[in-house]
């Protein structure tokens, strides 16, 4: 098969803090506790099975795990929100991403993709979905919804295999045994395409998904 090669543009990590947003309307969120602000990072990264060392979450309930140890995000996004949000720049790892990549977006990304990239080896496993501290970061209310909507979403990679990582580096494609289930096409079928119960079924019972998605899938309309 061809190899398609991505490349990291950067890699942003951080531990989970309590800060003060005392601006916001709502005063029971004028405390709250992340791990969405991360920092970029130089030199290799060791991509462990559950996180990159220095990363965490701070709601472990929906957030990391063996099926959301890294989350990635297309650069190629970047110009289209700085217009979008009528912003003067956004620096990497803006929506919370560890991983900042490029040549790849969620119409080519495909739930099962195993990538090697250094020592490691990364498998896409679901769509990211966006929570309401991503709007919370950036003061917009809406913004979880429009990145759900547009499908600019970003996606989550397991790890298959512990080792080194480093931003400038390329991912090399060594398997693609689901090409039909694109991140795009995950997207649709979570959140537009509710009502098509014969989808979300087939969907749900593809082997590299993660748990959690197979689960929310499966749940009766």
């Amino acid at each position: 098969m061809n190899h398609t090669r991505i490349q990291i543009l950067s890699i942003q990590t951080g531990l989970p803090e309590t800060r003060v947003t005392p601006d916001i309307a709502d005063p029971v969120n004028h405390e709250w506790t992340t791990g969405f602000f991360k920092k970029n990072v130089s030199g290799p990264v060791w991509a462990g099975t559950t996180n990159l060392t220095g990363d965490g979450q701070a709601d472990l309930r929906v957030h990391g795990g063996r099926d959301k140890a890294i989350n990635a995000y297309p650069f190629e996004h970047y110009a289209f929100w700085l217009t979008d949000l009528n912003l003067d720049e956004l620096p990497n790892g803006a929506f919370g991403e560890n991983f900042t990549v490029s040549g790849i977006t969620e119409t080519h990304a495909c739930i099962g993709d195993i990538f090697a990239i250094g020592d490691a080896l990364l498998q896409i496993s679901q769509p990211r979905r966006p929570c309401w501290k991503l709007s919370h970061r950036w003061g917009i209310r809406d913004l979880a919804l429009r990145v759900v909507n547009t499908g600019k979403t970003g996606w989550y990679f397991r790890v298959l295999r512990e080792g080194n990582v480093q931003a400038g580096a390329e991912f090399i494609l060594i398997e693609r045994p689901y090409p039909e289930w694109t991140i795009a096409i995950a997207n649709h079928i979570m959140f537009s395409d509710k009502k098509n119960q014969d989808t979300r079924h087939a969907l749900a019972q593809c082997p590299a998904l993660s748990a959690s998605w197979k689960e929310t899938l499966s749940r009766p309309l």
